[in-house]
């Protein structure tokens, strides 16, 4: 790419004007196929900025954004490590927003976010590399259902509660029958513990992942109708006359029980 083309993009990224950034990332679209491993870190030091936006104060901006972490997944390899690293940022936007670019890598990023999350001492760095790994629509992501097992158990509600998010959409990736029969034993008993958890937002997601091993055929049937008794305690539609005095948790429980029909 000439100095004169990175000059623009640069120009008009650096703006507030979503036709000014859509203008720039377009020309950054059309040379990033010819962009060399030598340039990788100067596209993201030029697309980063925006993974600051804050999408709730600048609405309209969403969709350059969700653009521009397109684009830095395209570049795959050569960004992972520059990425990974950036994970450790201090701002909360941009770390969400890396965590969605890498999981939007795909394959080639699980194996440098397990040696990251392996390497790592920060409790958060751990739950936003369980959040990307999350976000890797890949069955490789079965290699970190034991981080995620142990994170779920975790004294700190961020982690226990990304922990617990992460196993479900672990199971949306991992096709029926990839899924190791401890693992999947062990996914349930953590689960099931977590439902008990005293975050509603922890028993919400547990039993929302629960629904997800259900739905992409990770139970059997007598899981499945064990399944269907718990969800239907939680909603109050027993003749127990309980349930989880939380909506979020009643919710997802209802939202579970639209798949727990006898197939």
């Amino acid at each position: 790419m000439t100095d004169e083309t990175w000059a623009r993009i640069r120009g008009l990224l650096a703006g507030t004007q979503p036709d000014s950034i859509e203008e720039g990332l377009g020309l950054l679209e059309a040379e990033i196929d010819r962009i060399g491993p030598d340039e990788a870190e100067a596209l993201l030091e030029i697309v980063s900025p925006l993974f600051y936006i804050d999408t709730l104060d600048h609405p309209e901006l969403v969709p350059a954004l969700d653009r521009a972490l397109s684009l830095t997944a395209r570049l795959g390899d050569r960004l992972i490590p520059l990425l990974v690293k950036r994970l450790d940022a201090a701002d909360m936007k941009a770390q969400w927003a890396i965590a969605h670019a890498l999981g939007r890598v795909g394959p080639p990023a699980v194996p440098p976010l397990i040696k990251a999350y392996e390497s790592a001492t920060d409790t958060m760095m751990h739950a936003f590399i369980l959040y990307a790994l999350g976000k890797t629509r890949s069955e490789e992501v079965v290699r970190a259902v034991p981080l995620a097992l142990e994170a779920a158990a975790s004294p700190n509600i961020e982690l226990r509660d990304t922990a617990t998010r992460a196993l479900g959409k672990f199971a949306e990736s991992i096709p029926p029958g990839r899924l190791p029969a401890e693992l999947r034993r062990r996914c349930l008993e953590r689960l099931q513990e977590n439902l008990a958890d005293e975050e509603p937002s922890v028993r919400a997601k547990a039993v929302r992942s629960m629904g997800k091993l259900a739905r992409h055929g990770h139970l059997t049937e007598g899981e499945r109708g064990t399944l269907r008794v718990i969800c239907r305690n939680l909603t109050g539609e027993d003749v127990s006359g309980e349930w989880d005095r939380a909506y979020i948790v009643r919710k997802e429980a209802a939202e579970a029980l639209g798949w727990l029909e006898p197939r």
